[in-house]
């Protein structure tokens, strides 16, 4: 299961957080049972934080949570970081979709604080589909990801809302959605911009896949453009 957790926050304070987080939030956080997946600065809003954690289940997101945020980690470091925000409950539950759908990254590979940010580009489409109905999933995960496969770097992870009840509601999500996640890394954004240009111009997209989407979704998809963070492990 996975959290991907959009943060307003107060103008001019997100490096503020992003030191915090990266110094007192990662290791901390993974040794009650979770893994901080992705730190992000949201390109279109100076004042967004992104980012992702992994439970292995409900249970142990349950178990985790309640050990961190009962914790002495964030009863010290806590309010500091909320200083820093307007809005945390921006909060979709997503679950990795069969076959290989989630992010192949773990701890060991962290970089040390010390580390400078990445020079790439991540990339997450949202796309949105009527509560309850597979059909706007299926045609991602058939038809749109192949292609994306075939035209350019392949999906770092193709995700789905997760439909189980929130075991920790200390912490809201958004409920009563159906959202497919995919998300793409590139060495900069003009990489990404040509894989979409090669990706929409294919004629199973252009003729097939995306009147489809079109007559399956609720609303039109959103695209996140986010630069990692130096410890951030999806990059």
């Amino acid at each position: 299961m996975i959290e991907l957790r959009q943060y307003t926050l107060r103008p001019g304070r997100r490096d503020e957080l992003i030191d915090l987080f990266d110094r007192e939030f990662v290791e901390t956080q993974e040794e009650t049972g979770m893994i901080v997946l992705g730190q992000f600065r949201d390109l279109d809003d100076p004042d967004r934080f992104v980012w992702l954690r992994g439970f292995t289940d409900m249970e142990v997101r349950r178990k985790a949570l309640s050990a961190f945020y009962g914790g002495p980690v964030w009863a010290a470091h806590g309010p500091q970081a909320n200083a820093t925000m307007v809005d945390s409950d921006n909060v979709l539950l997503l679950r990795p979709l069969p076959a290989g759908g989630g992010f192949a990254v773990t701890p060991s590979d962290r970089p040390q604080e010390t580390a400078a940010a990445p020079d790439r580009f991540v990339a997450c489409a949202l796309w949105h589909f009527p509560p309850g109905s597979h059909n706007g999933t299926e045609l991602i995960r058939d038809g749109l990801v192949p292609v994306l496969r075939e035209t350019g770097p392949a999906p770092l992870a193709v995700l789905t809302t997760e439909p189980a009840a929130n075991t920790f509601p200390r912490l809201p999500v958004r409920t009563g959605e159906n959202i497919v996640a995919v998300f793409t890394s590139y060495p900069d954004e003009s990489a990404h911009r040509h894989h979409l240009a090669r990706a929409m111009a294919h004629p199973l997209v252009r003729e097939e896949l995306l009147p489809d989407i079109e007559r399956a979704q609720i609303a039109a998809p959103e695209l996140l453009r986010l630069a990692p963070t130096a410890r951030s492990l999806i990059r």
